[in-house]
C-alpha cells in the first residue's frame, strides 16, 4: 500500500521535540562499540547510557535496540537506545528499519540521526513499515510520524529526507504492483495504472492493445498472451523526457502478469508467487513514476511486455516458431520460458526505433540465477565494462547488490535451433539456465550497450527481514534509481 509513514526534520533537542509533539517514543543512536551517546534526554535517567548498554551486553550493532522508560515533560516515555554500526549508508538503513518495527502503532517517534546518508535512514525506515493486504487492516498499522533531528540542522535534513522519502515510494508502488492479485491485475489492468502515473508525474504513454501488436509483428508478445484471449497482451511504453536531456536510457520489464508456464504447465506450489512474475514491468513503471522528482536529466523510456501465460486450446505449442519485431525468429522448446520472449519483442523494437544510448532489462526470469547466487543477489549480465561497473556501483549504494555472470560464447551452440534464429532454452546439455536467457536476449539488442537483470532470487521474500517485507520486493528500484541519479 502507499506509504503512510510522514517523515519530517525538527531542529532543537529530542526532549523539546518530544515535549512539542507529545510523542511517546524517542530514540538515540549508539555507534559501534557500543559508544554511549553524549544525548541530553538521559539527564532524566537515574544511571549512565553506558551503566545501561552493559547490562543489556549491546554492542551497538545496526538493528539492535535497547528500551529504558524516561520522563520527559512530566509524562513517562520509552527511550530507545538504537545501534547505527559505523554509520555507513547500509548501517543506517538497518538502523531505521528496525526502529520503525519497533515503533509499529505508535504515532510519533522522535529520532536523533548521526550524520551520514540520512535518506538511506529514512528508506530503511519506510520500506519496514510496508504492507499489503487486502481486507481488514493490520492490528498495529505503521509508525504515524518520523521526527528526525541532525546536528546539521532541518534545512539541511529536509533534501536528504525527501530523497529517501521518494525512493521508498517508488519502491512500495512497485511492491503494490507485483503483489496485487491476478485477478484483477491483467495486462490491461497494468496499462491503465501506467496511464494514471503518467498522468500524475509528468510522463508520456502509449499502449499498444493486441490488434496493434499484430500490426507491428510483435510475435513474442502475441504468442505468449494467445493462450489467454480474454486477456490479451499488451506493449506499455512510458517516457519521461526532461529539457535539455543529456542521454537516451530505455528500461525493458517483464510484465507477465500470472505464468501458470502455459502447456508446459508449472507445478501447482510453483504457481503460487506468479502473481509477481511482472515485477520487472513494475519496476519499470515505478522508476519512471520517480524520475521528475529525483530531477533526472537523462531521457528515459520505459517499455512493459505485459502477458498472460495461460495454457489453452490457443496457447502457444512446444515447437512452435515465433517471428518477434524486426523478423528475427525463436523456436518455442518449453513454454514456460515464456518472459524472454516478450523481452525480446522489446527489446527488438527499442534497438530499432527508439535510438537509445544504452538499454537495461529487468525480469524475474530464471531459477537457474536464484540457485546461482540465492535470495540476497541479483544476476547481471552485460555486453559493456563501463555500464556493469556503473550498475554494480549503484546497487551496492542502494543496498540491491548485483553479481555479474558471464556471457559464455561457447555457449551459445547450446540454444541454437534447427528451424529457426534461435531456440528458446537450451538443448546441449550445457546447463547455466540464467546465461543462456542472458544470451537469447542478446540476439535482439543490436550493437548497443545492454544490460540484463535478472532478480528471479530478490524478488521475492518468504518473510520480514530489516526494510525487506513479506511477497515482492521491488529489488532494483531503487538501485536503477541510483544509478539514473549517479
Amino acid at each position: 500500500m502507499p506509504i503512510q509513514t510522514r517523515v519530517a526534520p525538527a531542529g532543537g533537542t529530542v526532549t523539546q521535540a518530544v515535549t512539542d509533539l507529545g510523542a511517546e517514543l524517542a530514540a538515540i543512536p549508539v555507534r559501534q562499540g557500543p559508544v554511549a551517546p553524549a544525548a541530553e534526554i538521559a539527564a532524566a535517567l537515574p544511571f549512565a547510557l553506558d551503566e545501561l548498554l552493559a547490562l543489556h551486553g549491546a554492542k551497538g550493532e545496526p538493528g539492535e535496540i535497547v528500551a529504558t522508560p524516561v520522563q520527559v515533560g512530566g509524562k513517562v516515555r520509552e527511550l530507545l537506545l538504537y545501534g547505527v554500526g559505523d554509520a555507513t549508508p547500509a548501517d543506517l538503513r538497518k538502523a531505521g528499519a528496525a526502529l520503525a518495527r519497533r515503533a509499529r502503532g505508535r504515532d510519533d517517534l522522535v529520532v536523533g540521526v548521526p550524520e551520514g546518508d540520512l535518506s538511506a535512514f529514512v528508506v530503511g525506515a519506510l520500506l519496514a513499515s510496508y504492507d499489503f493486504r487486502i481486507g481488514e487492516p493490520a492490528k498495529k498499522g505503521p509508525l504515524g510520524t518520523l521526527t528526525v533531528l541532525t546536528e546539521s540542522g532541518p534545512e539541511a535534513a529536509a533534501p536528504q529526507i525527501e530523497r529517501g522519502v521518494t525512493l521508498a515510494r517508488a519502491t512500495a508502488l512497485s511492491r503494490d504492483l507485483a503483489n496485487t492479485p491476478s485477478s484483477e491485475k491483467t495486462p490491461a489492468w497494468l496499462a491503465e495504472r501506467a496511464r494514471e502515473l503518467a498522468a500524475e508525474n509528468g510522463l508520456t504513454v502509449r499502449v499498444r492493445d493486441e490488434k496493434d501488436l499484430a500490426d507491428g509483428g510483435f510475435g513474442g508478445l502475441l504468442a505468449v498472451g494467445s493462450g489467454s484471449p480474454l486477456h490479451p497482451p499488451r506493449l506499455i511504453e512510458l517516457t519521461y523526457e526532461p529539457d535539455g536531456a543529456d542521454r537516451h536510457v530505455v528500461l525493458v520489464g517483464k510484465g507477465i502478469t500470472f505464468d501458470s508456464g502455459g502447456l508446459s504447465l508449472k507445478p501447482n506450489d510453483n504457481m503460487k508467487t506468479m502473481k509477481t512474475d511482472m515485477q520487472g514491468g513494475g519496476i519499470v513503471m515505478a522508476v519512471l513514476s520517480a524520475l521528475r522528482d529525483l530531477g533526472v536529466r537523462a531521457k528515459v523510456t520505459g517499455l512493459v511486455a505485459a502477458a498472460e501465460n495461460m495454457p489453452s486450446g490457443s496457447s502457444m505449442r512446444p515447437s512452435d516458431v515465433i517471428t518477434h519485431f524486426g523478423g528475427r525468429t525463436s523456436e518455442v522448446l518449453n513454454t514456460d520460458a515464456e518472459g524472454r520472449l516478450v523481452l525480446a519483442d522489446a527489446l527488438a523494437y527499442a534497438d530499432a526505433e527508439l535510438d537509445p544510448d544504452l538499454v537495461v532489462d529487468v525480469a524475474t526470469l530464471t531459477g537457474a540465477a536464484k540457485v546461482a547466487l540465492g535470495l540476497r543477489h541479483a544476476a547481471l549480465f552485460a555486453n559493456d565494462d563501463a555500464l556493469a561497473a556503473a550498475l554494480t556501483e549503484a546497487g551496492a549504494a542502494a543496498g540491491e547488490p548485483l553479481w555479474r555472470l558471464p556471457l559464455v560464447e561457447d555457449y551459445r551452440k547450446g540454444i541454437e535451433s534447427d528451424v529457426a534464429d534461435v531456440a528458446n532454452i537450451e538443448r546441449g546439455g550445457f546447463g547455466g539456465g540464467s546465461i543462456m536467457a542472458a544470451l537469447f536476449l542478446r540476439e535482439f539488442v543490436g550493437d548497443r550497450p545492454w544490460a540484463h537483470l535478472d532478480i528471479a532470487g530478490p524478488a521475492r521474500s518468504t518473510g520480514d527481514d530489516l526494510e525487506i517485507t513479506k511477497g515482492a520486493t521491488g529489488y532494483s528500484t531503487r538501485l536503477l534509481l541510483e544509478w539514473l541519479t549517479a
